[in-house]
C-alpha cells in the first residue's frame, strides 16, 4: 500500500526539499495531490525525479534519464549546433546555396570553353608531327570532343540526378 500523507511539510522532509519548493511544483502542476487531498509519497517522488531540471534540484537523476533531461541536451546540442554555423558563416566556410550554384555554373562554363578551344589549339602541332592536314585533324578532334561532352552531358542529366528534389 502507498504511504499517503496530508502534510505538505512532511512530504518535504521526506523528500529532502523544501516546503516551498513543494508548493511550487505543485503550482506549476508538475505534482498532485490524490483526490482525497493526500499526497502520495512515491507518486510524488516520481514525478518531482522526472521533471526536475539536472543542476537545479537535488531530485534531479542524470542528465539524460528523464524526457525532461534528454530535451535539455537536445537544446543544448542545437545550441551549441547554430553557434558553430554561425561561427562557420562568419568566418567564410559556409555559402549561399545561390552563390555556390552560380560559382560552379561559372566553373563549368570556363571548363566547357576550355575543351571547345582545345582542338583549334593543339591540331597545328599534332598535323605537324604526324604529317597531316591541319584542318582535318582539328575536325576529327572536334568532332571526338563534342561526342565526349554529349556523353558526358547524358551522364549528367541521367534519369537518377533528375528527380525531384525534395527540398524544392
Amino acid at each position: 500500500m502507498p504511504e499517503r500523507i496530508t502534510s505538505t511539510r512532511d512530504l518535504a522532509r521526506r523528500l529532502g526539499v523544501s516546503h516551498t519548493a513543494i508548493q511550487k511544483a505543485e503550482r506549476v502542476g508538475r505534482i498532485s495531490r490524490e483526490p482525497d487531498g493526500c499526497w502520495d509519497v512515491e507518486h510524488v517522488h516520481r514525478d518531482l525525479t522526472a521533471s526536475a531540471v539536472p543542476g537545479r534540484s537535488p531530485m534531479a537523476v542524470s542528465g539524460d534519464a528523464t524526457p525532461l533531461g534528454r530535451l535539455t541536451l537536445a537544446r543544448l546540442a542545437l545550441g551549441v549546433e547554430a553557434q558553430r554555423l554561425a561561427m562557420d558563416e562568419k568566418k567564410g566556410r559556409l555559402m549561399d546555396l545561390a552563390a555556390a550554384n552560380h560559382r560552379v555554373d561559372e566553373v563549368a562554363a570556363g571548363m566547357r570553353d576550355a575543351v571547345l578551344n582545345w582542338p583549334a589549339r593543339v591540331a597545328g602541332q599534332i598535323a605537324a608531327e604526324i604529317g597531316r592536314d591541319p584542318h582535318l585533324v582539328q575536325t576529327i578532334l572536334q568532332e571526338q570532343m563534342h561526342a565526349l561532352l554529349l556523353e558526358v552531358a547524358d551522364r549528367l542529366d541521367s534519369p537518377a540526378s533528375s528527380e525531384t528534389d525534395p527540398r524544392a
